[in-house]
């Protein structure tokens, strides 16, 4: 029988992490239109409030009760405002390990939220569903996504070469696609122990300016 996440809710000192809803079309479809979002993730260009609707009411929905992966809003604790998004995916659940990724909005870079994000979903999966192993896959040139990968308390474990599509724009505003090479991170139960405190160390997880 297939596993599958509960619909949870994830609390931290400045996030909540949430099930996206419908209220989130706006925020969700401004965030990955951003520059960055495109060149780093394979999200249509544009990407439409319709598409956005689609994601949260049929892609999200399918994803989770297929057993396949997560997607989460990431809001601030404070103003409910969206700042993110978190999505686990390729989850294998006899080997107990999924894929994570992370996307943040270009107003909210800066901050920390994609450490702050990541690592409380990291504990939740190894607390509460008592996973194994959380993969993460970041272009060799992504360096901002590397640095989060880093500072959660990942290992990198080897480059797959000529693996990733990534995207740069021409000067006619057109997207055109290039290859470049993933660098493989993993995160085990162990390797996170003492990542709350290093990141609360650096002045309240405000060191790197985070986007997938």
């Amino acid at each position: 029988m297939t596993s599958t996440f509960p619909n949870i809710s994830i609390s931290t000192e400045r996030l909540v992490l949430r099930p996206l809803d419908e209220d989130d079309v706006p925020a969700l479809a401004a965030m990955m239109n951003d520059e960055q979002v495109a060149a780093w993730t394979d999200v249509p260009q544009p990407f439409t409030e319709e598409g956005a609707r689609s994601w949260i009411t049929e892609y999200a929905p399918t994803e989770r009760e297929g057993g396949h992966g997560l997607d989460l809003a990431v809001t601030e604790f404070l103003t409910q405002r969206l700042v993110g998004i978190v999505q686990l995916g390729k989850t294998n659940w006899h080997v107990r390990s999924t894929e994570l990724s992370y996307i943040i909005a270009p107003w909210a870079r800066g901050e920390g939220y994609a450490s702050e994000a990541a690592l409380a979903t990291a504990q939740w999966l190894f607390g509460d569903q008592k996973f194994e192993r959380i993969e993460l896959r970041t272009a060799a040139d992504n360096t901002a996504s590397q640095q989060v990968a880093q500072k959660i308390g990942c290992i990198s474990e080897g480059v797959l070469r000529n693996a990733c599509i990534a995207h740069v724009r021409d000067d006619d505003g057109t997207w055109t696609d290039f290859r470049t090479d993933f660098i493989v991170w993993s995160l085990l139960p162990e390797d996170i122990e003492g990542s709350a405190e290093q990141l609360a160390d650096t002045a309240g997880f405000t060191s790197y300016a985070d986007w997938n």
